[in-house]
């Protein structure tokens, strides 16, 4: 009996040594799926995390193009200094430099070379222009200059050669004319936006012919629809968030746009050109928004006349003293991956003439601030008031609202 005993005793131990061995393992077991379970979630959340992507700000940036700048002889005559024999045209941009100098990238048409003193310093019909012309624009606060246009070969191969050279000199940039061959397009990184700079021109005034074939196919950009459509898909393919072109066209006085104007400027849009700024008729012509693929693309046929000596009384045309000043904002969206025109700005130019004493002096006005301060107007005579009220108008209604 006590043996039997025993052996219960012991069976019943052994079971319970079992069950408390399966108990055991199921918890463990339990645990570990548990904790699996919640790594899992937390790698889950983790992976989720890391595959939002974070986009950085849009940033902005604005652009301003001032028109055609030219030096006629009554311009250089009177920024001449005979005591030291040395010329100063910085007096002339005074009251736009503040335009220039807040905005991110200022470009404009130099209409004009800088060959040297050695070939005389002259107006039309063959400008030559002293280098400090290149000094002023850099006391304004320009930062590139487009120089492919009608007068770009006034001087031959070495003016163009010099021309580039002194605007290097003084720390601008320049586009549409070169020194070398391949070069490649022109892009500024302005606010982390990349911007393509092209520019063009119709014709060099038959002086074409100063240049080997070789040497004009590579160091003025001409007006050519093959050439113009593959400089825009190589600044696509630099990955330009934004493509200017700079062209010189149309009919010289003409205050619209002719048909081929209108065309081209229609075709550069839809291969992928976002703002056309147009120089060379000397007045002012229309502006235009094109719309594609959803976003609005700017033209301005003729931004007209930012600095020269035609007016009323040289070439019978008073609109030739006019021009305007465009200023663009353009934002760059990250997370879409596209910039687009923001806002379009106008600032109506006007070139006052008159005399200082016995000096000549010419002097850039912003018309809308001198038609609002009082101050300004006090410098201008009751007919140059007249003048510059009538001047806005015919500006602003070129422009469209």
């Amino acid at each position: 009996m006590k043996k039997w005993r025993n052996r219960f005793i012991i069976f019943v131990c052994l079971i319970a040594a079992v069950f408390c061995g399966v108990y055991t393992v199921y918890r463990l077991q339990q645990e570990k799926m548990e904790t699996s379970s919640i790594y899992e979630d937390k790698s889950e959340e983790l992976t989720a995390v890391q595959q939002e992507e974070v986009y950085p700000e849009p940033k902005e940036a604005t652009i301003l193009a001032a028109g055609d700048i030219m030096f006629h002889e009554p311009q250089i005559r009177a920024a001449y200094n005979e005591g030291n024999d040395t010329y100063d045209f910085k007096d002339t941009f005074k009251w736009v430099k503040p335009y220039i100098s807040s905005s991110d990238l200022s470009i404009a048409n130099l209409e004009t070379v800088t060959a040297g003193k050695q070939y005389g310093y002259k107006g039309y019909p063959n400008f030559n222009s002293p280098e400090e012309v290149i000094e002023a624009l850099k006391y304004a606060e320009f930062d590139v200059l487009s120089t492919a246009n009608n007068h770009s070969l006034d001087q031959g191969k070495n003016g163009i050669i010099s021309t580039i050279d002194n605007i290097e000199k003084y720390g601008l940039k320049n586009f549409g004319t070169y020194k070398t061959p391949n070069h490649s397009v022109l892009i500024e990184n302005v606010n982390n936006i990349n911007i393509a700079l092209l520019s063009y021109t119709y014709g060099c005034n038959g002086m074409e012919q100063t240049l080997t074939s070789d040497e004009l196919g590579y160091m003025i950009n001409l007006i050519d629809e093959e050439k113009i459509r593959s400089d825009i898909e190589e600044a696509k393919k630099q990955k330009a968030d934004l493509i200017v072109v700079f062209i010189h066209w149309g009919n010289e006085y003409q205050r619209n746009p002719n048909e081929n104007q209108i065309s081209l400027g229609e075709k550069m849009v839809k291969w992928g050109a976002n703002i056309v700024f147009g120089s060379h008729p000397h007045v002012v012509q229309e502006s235009q928004i094109i719309k594609k693929d959803g976003k609005n693309n700017f033209i301005i046929y003729s931004l007209g006349n930012f600095l020269s000596n035609q007016r009323l009384e040289t070439v019978d045309n008073k609109y030739t003293e006019d021009g305007v000043m465009v200023q663009i904002q353009v934002e760059k969206n990250y997370e879409r991956n596209e910039t687009i025109i923001k806002n379009i700005t106008y600032i109506p130019t006007w070139v006052r003439k008159y005399k200082d004493g016995n000096k000549l002096k010419y002097e850039i006005i912003p018309v809308k601030e001198f038609l609002d301060n009082k101050e300004e107007q006090g410098l201008l005579t009751t007919k140059e008031y007249t003048r510059i009220e009538d001047s806005y108008k015919d500006t602003m209604d070129k422009m469209i609202k």
